[in-house]
């Protein structure tokens, strides 16, 4: 199954702004829009790769999305 990061954003913040601030970065299926810890997310949120997981560029992430992600990656 793949996946995606996805970002959810701080309060006030848009995904249309030109640098949206990001509360957490959230793990979800790459097709929905439940993250993996149940936080729904904005489809428009801006996504990044899993390959960013665990670097600087996923901070901050949302350790009960990360946790979850790990047990299900092969």
């Amino acid at each position: 199954m793949e996946y995606v990061m996805q970002a959810h954003l701080q309060e006030g913040s848009s995904p249309s702004d030109e640098h949206p601030r990001v509360e957490y970065w959230h793990i979800a299926h790459i097709r929905e829009t439940t993250a993996l810890c149940g936080r729904e997310l904005d489809p428009s949120a801006p996504k990044q790769s899993t390959d960013a997981w665990g670097t600087d560029g996923s901070q901050p992430f949302c350790h009960t999305c990360g946790a979850l992600y790990l047990r299900q990656v092969p």
